[in-house]
């Protein structure tokens, strides 16, 4: 068969597709849904992951190349039940700011930045959060931050020295606490956190991201502030440490190791006491969340396509039968075995990618409210529209060798016969 005779057979199967389609209304949409809910699941996650991912990478990229991170407990995955043999560094001693001031005395560190959250009654007036989200930072924050303060500014480091009562709230709790004005008037109204007047002196804006959605109200108030005035505990205290231009992070985090052993009176033999990780550390931690979603993705898509797929097998076989004289007439005039199976071949896929393209479609919809209505820069990856269409695809053909067969193995004389 030439290619213009196949091309010629693609397009007849395209439009019997069709008319299959509207004849079997009820059936056919059964298949174009569980493969458009296939489809759509996997459109819409890798979306969301997408957008997602690129917000981790813009947040570890802000924080700069050398930066890392210093925690009491370790940056991995595991499974803490709160007993000794799965989670030791419980046992660990929490870091405290003093622990950061002896890290930043060392040469190779240009600053050091504290950070504990925990979440806080906010109010404004009679507007209410009952349990916000709370971030206390020393006034180097914005230095390692992927966000922007703007309008406004951040706290000093004066302020956070003196517990100064200031705050800067993101967009998702000035659109909370103040509905009827926009960010710039929102500046110098006092709100009160945990019972305790604060200044807004900043509104934060940031990209969402796994961790941190963005769109969740929060407040960022100087570490001392919360400290005295809000007694934020220390026991999840975590450093940011920033290196000193030209030197490179394993001299920094090898400085930074030396100083808290020495501190801590850690002997050669003795484990570490505290964790030191990096953004590439940080990301391979995402990378195994991001498996775990695509696995549920998969099993999910899955679904979708073997009820699309169960679906194909059964419309085409009422198809094949509906349509054994025509098959008898066809092979009658010399249509070959081959013909016919690639027509009922066609047919099949268009029906799968039938409910890809509407699946695709949805997705993109979900994808675009996303992108409106979150700080997640949502946005479906061409390979996963290539992948989504070409696993519909191969979904009709799979489904559909089975009735592809059969009308091709048909005795041309018995099928003339059929009634």
């Amino acid at each position: 068969m030439s290619f213009f005779d196949r091309l010629k057979t693609l397009f007849e199967g395209v439009l019997i597709a069709f008319d299959s389609i509207r004849s079997n209304k009820v059936r056919a949409g059964l298949t174009i849904l569980g493969i458009a809910v296939g489809v759509f699941v996997v459109t819409a996650m890798s979306a969301a992951v997408h957008g997602i991912n690129a917000g981790v990478s813009e947040s570890l990229a802000a924080a700069g190349p050398t930066t890392f991170f210093v925690t009491r407990w370790p940056a991995a995955i595991n499974s803490c039940n709160g007993s000794a043999d799965s989670c030791p560094w419980r046992h660990n001693a929490p870091l405290t700011p003093d622990d950061a001031h002896v890290i930043a005395r060392q040469p190779g560190i240009k600053s050091v930045i504290v950070h504990v959250g925990n979440t806080a009654p906010v109010k404004y007036r009679d507007r209410n959060l009952a349990a916000a989200s709370i971030d206390a930072y020393t006034a180097a924050w914005t230095d390692v931050d992927g966000g922007k303060v703007d309008p406004g500014r951040s706290f000093t480091d004066g302020e956070n020295t003196d517990a100064s009562a200031v705050a800067v709230i993101n967009v998702a709790m000035r659109k909370q606490l103040f509905p009827d004005i926009d960010d710039e008037r929102a500046l110098g109204k006092e709100i009160s956190i945990g019972g305790n007047p604060f200044r807004v002196i900043g509104i934060y804006n940031t990209a969402g991201n796994l961790f941190d959605s963005g769109n969740s109200p929060k407040a960022i108030v100087p570490f001392e502030t919360a400290y005295r005035k809000l007694n934020f505990g220390i026991r999840w205290l975590d450093l940011t440490v920033k290196p000193r231009d030209g030197v490179t992070q394993d001299v920094a985090m090898d400085q930074t190791i030396a100083a808290l052993r020495i501190r801590r009176q850690l002997k050669p033999a003795t484990d570490n006491t505290f964790f030191v990780s990096t953004p590439e550390k940080v990301m391979e931690i995402y990378n195994q969340v991001v498996g775990a979603f695509f696995l549920v993705m998969i099993a999910l898509s899955a679904i979708g396509l073997l009820v699309g797929g169960i679906g194909v097998i059964a419309i085409m076989m009422i198809s094949v039968t509906e349509r054994t004289r025509e098959i008898g007439v066809r092979k009658a005039l010399g249509a070959t075995r081959a013909t016919i199976l690639w027509q009922f071949l066609v047919e099949a896929a268009t029906l799968t990618m039938v409910g890809a393209v509407s699946g695709l479609v949805v997705g993109a919809l979900l994808t675009w409210l996303v992108r409106a209505k979150t700080p997640i820069q949502a946005s479906i990856p061409p390979l996963a529209i290539v992948a989504a269409v070409a696993v519909a695809a191969f979904t009709g053909i799979l489904f559909g060798l089975l009735p592809a067969f059969r009308a091709a193995k048909l005795d041309p004389v018995e099928a003339l016969r059929y009634e």
